[in-house]
């Protein structure tokens, strides 16, 4: 080879070479990312979240802004603490946080990722909506439950009336309502026992330990999710919970499908009568897009008890324990019910529009103490700019509606109670509007939104809530 040959191959080998170094040192382009603060070593900024997260997060956000970014340990987490932040993530940009992170909670409580809470986005969740909004939420199945509320709401108020002149545990009777009402509306029994004699699966008590426990658990920051060298320790003893409320769970789904399964098979040619029975049917069902397992039935079955048992208690309570401070709130919501309803008869479903004062105090309640003080957390699937920002493939998205609830430039006074706020006014709380986002937005939106709070528990007109008494004979768990 002569001198001009080799010239001219190590003029290639050269540029070759100065291709390949620019390709492998060259510095990624530098992203805009939402204003935070500075992470620690290993743990980020989980150091920052204090006893109660929400408001941890919202005064961080006072700092930082109403989109910020944090880290927890080695993973990205935007925040988003306005009414426009969470428009952005819920609506504008819907398709790209639809999907959850892949938390211990889902892992361990939820059936492995099998109920529609912690279901990653795709088929499966898209039919399990589905199955929810036709057949457990339409509006002819509610209306076939009506008989069920109004008779449950009615023993739930005789006694409460019976015990006139005693300390009341509120929270007590109203879970046992709520717990009531969805077990007979989902499983047409209750399977549980008030009475310790009882053969029942589960007494009352035990089961609402196990739905508390499950609403605690789905709510912590659990280290080892945000830190994963470090899940095996389980440091906090979280998981080791979560694995042991699984079985108590698991043996209460399996006596229910196992009961449901054996009445079914003795009856042959009858309709489907709970949702329970219509789950058990569709599994049957050979054209379903993403067969339904066993398991993603229980999932189905705790999603409809654990979310509709709680956040109607949680919801009436905290309207209870604000118009209890404000004895002009009273006055006025005795003052509609007399003139609408009267003193003779039972407030019904049906009074239910045109008692505007009394709902302006219920979307007040759920204003100032949201049902869930954090959405479910979003995840995005793809990188994508938010307002401006960079948000990275793998972000988790925490949507701060303790926060939005109170933004003064969404809300006058936005720390009072005031439920003249809400009357002659047209405020939407199914999504559209998110300063109001009770049930969330976008496409996971909380598929029970059609049986709000608002709906379920009427107080007889004949009730006195001016007894001065009565602040002492009501005791509060949350207030």
């Amino acid at each position: 080879m002569d001198n001009s040959s080799w010239a001219l191959l190590a003029l290639l080998y050269l540029s070759a070479l100065a291709v390949l170094s620019k390709k492998i040192f060259r510095r990624p382009p530098k992203r805009n990312l939402p204003p935070g603060p500075k992470p620690w070593p290993i743990i980020g900024n989980l150091n920052l979240l204090g006893s109660v997260p929400h408001q941890s997060l919202h005064v961080l956000s006072q700092k930082y802004g109403d989109i910020m970014q944090l880290r927890f340990g080695k993973f990205p987490v935007v925040v988003a603490s306005s009414p426009e932040m969470a428009k952005q993530f819920l609506r504008v940009h819907d398709t790209v946080f639809a999907s959850r992170p892949a938390l211990a909670a889902g892992k361990y409580t939820s059936y492995n990722y099998s109920d529609m809470t912690w279901a990653p986005y795709g088929s499966h969740w898209r039919q399990a909506r589905k199955i929810y909004l036709s057949e457990v939420f339409s509006a002819k199945k509610l209306e076939s439950f009506e008989h069920i509320r109004i008779e449950e709401r009615r023993n739930f108020l005789s006694r409460l009336c019976s015990l006139s002149g005693k300390p009341i545990a509120l929270r007590d009777h109203l879970s046992q309502y709520t717990l009531s009402t969805i077990s007979r509306m989902v499983l047409s029994s209750k399977y549980f026992s008030e009475s310790e004699h009882d053969k029942s699966i589960v007494k009352l008590d035990e089961l609402q330990k196990m739905l508390d426990e499950w609403f605690l658990l789905n709510g912590v920051f659990n280290i080892g999710d945000w830190i994963p060298w470090l899940s095996f320790l389980d440091l906090q003893g979280y998981v080791k919970r979560m694995k042991a409320l699984y079985k108590k769970f698991d043996r209460f789904h399996n006596y229910v499908i196992d009961d449901h399964q054996t009445r079914m098979a003795s009856e042959k040619d009858s309709v489907p009568g709970d949702v329970v029975d219509t789950l058990l049917r569709l599994a049957e069902d050979p054209n379903l897009e993403v067969k339904l397992t066993r398991d993603g039935i229980k999932g189905l079955i705790q999603n409809l008890l654990v979310g509709g048992t709680d956040t109607t208690a949680t919801t009436i309570e905290w309207a209870i324990h604000e118009i209890l401070k404000h004895p002009q709130i009273i006055k006025k919501a005795k003052e509609e019910l007399d003139r609408v309803i009267g003193r003779n008869r039972w407030v019904e479903e049906k009074d239910y529009s045109q008692l505007p004062y009394i709902d302006a105090v219920i979307m007040e309640s759920m204003r100032l103490h949201p049902l869930t003080t954090l959405l479910a957390p979003h995840y995005a699937m793809d990188d994508c700019k938010v307002a401006g920002y960079d948000i990275a493939k793998g972000t988790t998205v925490l949507i701060n509606t303790w926060s939005i609830g109170r933004d003064p430039n969404s809300w006058d006074s936005p720390l009072e109670f005031l439920p003249e706020r809400f009357l002659n006014k047209e405020i939407d709380i199914m999504g559209s509007n998110f300063a109001m986002l009770p049930f969330g937005s976008g496409r996971r939106r909380c598929p029970g939104y059609m049986s709000s709070a608002r709906k379920v528990l009427f107080t007889p007109a004949d009730e006195d809530l001016t007894d001065p008494n009565l602040h002492h004979r009501v005791c509060f768990s949350r207030a």
